[in-house]
């Protein structure tokens, strides 16, 4: 077993596991993930160990509808955000950075890098370089497997941000735990930010995709994956994507406690999808999605893809108030 599935058949929902072959088996008893974390929480086992010790019946995962892999009940206590500037990217940027700020020119975001490239990865016990924090909103933003992004009728663009995003429960001492790993689509509006750095809380306040699989264990150190977008069924634009930490310049621990240290961030029984950032986009290509455009991300351990399609978010006009 290597992660978690959450699905919908006949209006009911259950969790399933999946093997290192592709089959996939009903974890018996388990309605949500949600569910199963307690359930693991109470016993005083892993996830992997309390998921492991209710299969029952094999499932086929194309026959019924995938979720995200981690939801609540409640969508006010699910809490989704990211950290941005955390990946190393291509050595001749970080050459770049190094030299524009030897001579005086660094903008914000490169003295943001160079904070984390230098202190990201503290020793154990000691606590690094603070990252570059966004919120994205609450549950109601995530999106499921093949589920369309909105792009809002007043957004600049509607661009991917192919990401590893971790999964975490805050139990009922308040201590948060990780529940494991899960590839994403940090959807992002780049040319609203491209404006003014100043404008990145307004460019992030947007939906979010997660792929189906919840990764158990520990994320590999060096993840390689394939981000594409198509329209009418071809491919406009297509990379490599690397992350993991060693191809960033903060370690995972040190992201964790910069985002967990907040008391507000560890309330009881909340949910928390948190992003760890990216160093490939379509934008930085000068490619422009349009609404139909799909986004694909892939990247091992995940067996199974991050798909979404881009749609267009109704004009809602001005928001105006109205005195009570």
């Amino acid at each position: 077993m290597i992660s978690l599935v959450q699905f919908e058949r006949d209006g009911r929902r259950d969790v399933a596991a999946l093997g290192s072959a592709g089959t996939a088996r009903i974890v018996a008893g388990a309605g949500t993930t949600l569910e199963l974390a307690r359930a693991a929480l109470r016993a005083g086992t892993s996830l992997a160990e309390t998921a492991a010790a209710s299969l029952g019946e094999s499932i086929d995962l194309a026959a019924v509808r995938l979720l995200a892999p981690i939801d609540h009940p409640d969508p006010a206590h699910l809490m989704v955000a990211g950290t941005g500037l955390t990946h190393l990217g291509s050595a001749e940027g970080r050459d770049k950075m190094h030299a524009a700020a030897a001579a005086g020119q660094a903008t914000d975001s490169m003295r943001m890098f160079l904070m984390g490239y230098e202190g990201g990865k503290p020793a154990p016990g000691a606590i690094g370089a603070q990252p570059e924090w966004f919120y994205k909103g609450d549950g109601s933003t995530l999106v499921g497997p093949g589920e369309p992004l909105l792009r809002p009728a007043f957004a600049g663009d509607g661009g991917e941000e192919p990401e590893i995003a971790g999964i975490y429960l805050i139990d009922d001492k308040g201590q948060p735990v990780r529940l494991g790993f899960a590839l994403g689509n940090e959807f992002s509006d780049h040319v609203t930010e491209r404006v003014n750095y100043l404008w990145l809380a307004h460019s992030k306040l947007r939906q979010a995709a997660l792929g189906p699989e919840l990764l158990l264990g520990e994320l590999p150190d060096d993840v390689r994956g394939q981000v594409a977008i198509r329209r009418k069924g071809a491919a406009v634009w297509e990379r490599e994507f690397c992350t993991g930490e060693a191809n960033m310049s903060h370690s995972l621990a040190n992201l964790e406690h910069h985002h967990f240290k907040y008391a507000q961030f560890r309330r009881p029984g909340d949910v928390h999808v948190h992003f760890f950032g990216t160093a490939t986009l379509s934008y930085s290509d000068g490619i422009e999605t349009l609404p139909g455009d799909v986004f694909t991300i892939t990247a091992a351990p995940f067996t199974l893809p991050a798909s979404n399609p881009l749609a267009a978010g109704a004009d809602e006009g001005l928001q105006a108030v109205r005195r009570l």
